[in-house]
């Protein structure tokens, strides 16, 4: 048995090889070394993102060489987002002390500890719980650049949000909203009173109706859901519109990852019209805009489940069916 310096025993999410989230098995392990720019967090939640069942899954296999290793996981504990309290600092740090509560996020964060470097943190917006904090970075912080950076969104200009209620989906349509775009939400029929309490202006029920056939044309339109192709974005696309691509197709073939990277560049040059794929950029800075959104009342999170840590693989499993209404949580 191993124990931390405090006197505790330090748990984690644990996966050793490629596969299913039942792999995931509770495990004992050492307290992270701080480093001079690390921070040691006791985590208290963290959130599980799309990316991580991905990883996990080891597949396609072009996934390995981009994320992990080729025969085994080069990181054994998932996740990024995480909140919790400021356990010790290394020298170099100055902006956090022991005992501040904080979100942000790291490698490996469904643990009990685990250490962040000081850039990609930010003390916890005021009146959150810590699970409501651990749900924000990574979703949100991919919503803000897709709406912000990508879309270069302006005040009155036409957004449609395709996959407009999973955990990207839920933060773009508050932050466009934020940014004074017309948003319309596309969802499935149990979530249509939900992405419109969010503060869309319009939602479309996919399962009723083609936004494709029946949409005017965006200015800007985000693809979290990855379900309709390229070129059918296009035809509702402003002249000079943008398609900006958080998502993927929930099982992806070698070919397709390879389409889905190089495709948005190629249309991108046949006419004025822009797409662009996109991978959030972890920083502070827009940690610092994520919070102040949401003291302000203008973004909150939304959460599907939680789950505590002995429960990972559960967790795991339910955001890998792909009908998660904002966010998985796992609790320590």
């Amino acid at each position: 048995m191993l124990r931390c310096p405090y006197g505790r025993v330090v748990k984690a999410a644990f996966y050793d090889k490629y596969g299913s989230p039942d792999l995931l098995e509770l495990r004992e392990m050492d307290v992270p070394v701080v480093a001079d720019g690390d921070v040691l967090i006791r985590i208290r939640a963290a959130s599980l993102n799309p990316l991580d069942w991905r990883v996990m899954s080891g597949k396609p296999f072009m996934m390995r060489m981009m994320m992990g290793g080729l025969l085994k996981p080069k990181r054994n504990i998932p996740g990024v987002d995480l909140a919790g309290l400021v356990e010790a600092v290394g020298k170099d740090v100055t902006q956090f002390k022991p005992g501040d509560e904080v979100f942000g996020t790291c490698a490996g964060s469904c643990a009990e500890y685990a250490c962040a470097k000081e850039g990609k943190l930010m003390t916890k917006p005021a009146g959150l719980t810590v699970e409501e904090a651990a749900a924000i970075p990574l979703a949100a912080l991919t919503a803000l650049q897709a709406v912000r950076d990508k879309g270069r969104l302006q005040s009155g200009q036409k957004v449609l949000i395709n996959g407009a209620s999973g955990g990207v989906g839920t933060f773009t349509v508050q932050i466009a909203k934020a940014f004074g775009a017309v948003v319309t939400g596309v969802c499935s029929t149990r979530n249509v009173e939900l992405v419109r309490s969010l503060g869309a202006d319009e939602v479309v029920d996919y399962t009723k109706e083609d936004f494709i056939q029946s949409g005017p044309r965006y200015d800007l339109i985000i693809d979290n859901a990855a379900s309709r192709s390229l070129s059918d974005l296009r035809r509702v696309l402003a002249p000079e519109g943008v398609v900006a691509i958080t998502g993927a197709p929930h099982r992806m073939s070698n070919w397709s990852l390879i389409m889905l990277l190089v495709k948005p560049g190629v249309m991108s040059l046949l006419g004025r019209q822009k797409f662009v794929m996109l991978m959030a950029n972890m920083n502070q800075d827009d940690l610092l805009v994520l919070k102040d959104l949401i003291e302000a009342g203008k973004v909150k999170p939304v959460i599907d489940r939680t789950y505590p840590l002995a429960e990972a693989a559960a967790a795991m499993g339910y955001l890998e069916e792909g009908h998660a209404r904002g966010k998985v949580v796992v609790t320590m």
